[in-house]
């Protein structure tokens, strides 16, 4: 286990078995499969973990073994899971999907990217929260409109539910938490004016608490309806992405974005462990399995890590040779705009995998929009771009906003003509191989 202040030295694995079917409540496992960062995590009762990616997909595993669920037009975010193969899923696309069993539809929209969903306590609605800076209340049967929830200055990062289904709690990138009422989507109080952007929340089973984390690195504890801080977990400044609670074990696990767990007692209100939980970048997504035993984590690594809370001695994740790994001084700059700038999104290889663009294979001498079976923004399908050295220096000068309006592209820019430059070299000779 990598610990806070110890070097990680090499990265190996040397637990887990060949399959999730042979692993035990108290084993390490990963769930690999996705082409993308891995965003969002659910779990049922029923041993079913539900993984959303930047893929633009969403992977319901049963032993180990995903189904993929494809509608999404970018990155999902958060999903939230029902049971019996159904599930809710939100995303950059600003829209949530409902998957039924016989295929996801849309349930809803917002006007900017869904970051998190929460699902009420009789499963009979789901709350979303949004860069459009609301938070919505959905219900899953009929076709109602949903509660529109509104009064935060910025984004609204995180929902979560009373234990009773009565009340939202919403947390916002304009340092506030607060709470509404879900039958009308009145505002009953703010709860918290923190300073900083509020990032994640996670609530006691019984309500009496309600954990946050910021932006600033604290993670803190209010005691609840009054608000009261009953515990302050702050251990550095670095931003707390994401919190998860079990009752039964008595643990709140906080991810950080620096890819760290902390797990914190609830019992005893104590730091219980604090450990290095990715190969690299942020915690995203925190789950823990139904018994507790394990705590799921997504971030930028391509896969879900699932850790033995109460084992976690001698775990360590193993090394794929993800290029985004590489010492930057061990590549060309050419090599390194790639990695900064279209590694998680392309592949360079015949195969482009799940990701969530286009493998860049063939490139030059390429029309746009044509490798066959990907769903490209209709703007490149009905377009007559051919990629060549002017183009790509031309996509990266302006940036894929102005010189391909529409596209799915992710705004980049590379303004340096040198590096664009280096770039293109690189691209040539590796997409050609």
């Amino acid at each position: 286990m990598w610990r806070r202040g110890e070097t990680c030295g090499v990265l190996a694995a040397v637990l887990w078995t060949a399959t999730l079917g042979c692993a035990s409540a108290q084993d390490f496992f990963t769930l690999k499969g996705h082409g993308g960062p891995v965003k969002g995590i659910a779990v049922g009762e029923d041993g079913t973990i539900v993984t959303a990616s930047f893929d633009n997909s969403v992977g319901v595993w049963q032993g180990g073994v995903p189904e993929w669920l494809e509608g999404h037009e970018a990155a999902v975010n958060a999903v939230v899971y029902l049971g019996e193969g159904r599930a809710v899923s939100a995303g950059d696309d600003f829209s949530l999907r409902l998957w039924d069993g016989d295929g996801g539809h849309v349930l809803g929209r917002h006007l900017g990217k869904v970051v998190r969903l929460a699902l009420s306590p009789d499963g009979s609605r789901v709350a979303s929260a949004s860069w459009d800076g609301t938070a919505r209340i959905w219900p899953l049967a009929g076709d109602a409109p949903p509660a529109v929830i509104e009064g935060h200055r910025g984004s609204v990062n995180d929902v979560v539910f009373s234990p009773d289904g009565r009340r939202l709690y919403t947390a916002s990138a304009d340092g506030t938490i607060r709470v509404w009422n879900t039958d009308t989507g009145e505002a009953l109080g703010q709860l918290v004016h923190h300073g900083f952007g509020v990032n994640a929340l996670a609530m006691a089973a019984d309500g009496s608490w309600l954990a946050y984390g910021a932006v600033d690195g604290g993670t803190r504890v209010l005691a609840l309806p009054g608000g009261e801080v009953i515990g302050d977990y702050t251990l550095d400044r670095r931003p707390i992405l994401a919190l998860a609670h079990h009752a039964g074990r008595q643990r709140i696990a906080v991810g950080d974005a620096e890819g760290y767990i902390m797990m914190l007692d609830t019992d005893e209100w104590r730091i219980a462990d604090d450990f290095r939980a990715t190969l690299k970048g942020p915690v995203w997504a925190l789950a823990f399995s139904p018994d507790g035993a394990n705590i799921h984590a997504g971030g930028l690594d391509n896969a879900m890590y699932s850790w033995p809370v109460d084992d976690l001695d001698g775990v360590k994740i193993e090394d794929d040779g993800q290029s985004f790994l590489t010492p930057p001084e061990e590549m060309s700059n050419g090599e390194r705009q790639f990695q900064r700038k279209c590694s998680i999104c392309h592949a360079l290889g015949p195969d482009g995998g799940r990701r969530a663009g286009p493998t860049l294979h063939g490139l030059f001498g390429r029309k746009a929009g044509s490798v066959a079976g990907y769903p490209y923004s209709e703007r490149l399908d009905r377009g007559d771009i051919v990629w060549s050295d002017e183009t790509v220096d031309q996509l990266f000068d302006l940036g894929p906003d102005h010189f391909i309006p529409g596209s799915k592209m992710p705004m980049q820019r590379i303004t340096g003509a040198e590096d664009r430059a280096d770039l293109i070299a690189f691209l040539k000779e590796a997409t050609a191989r």
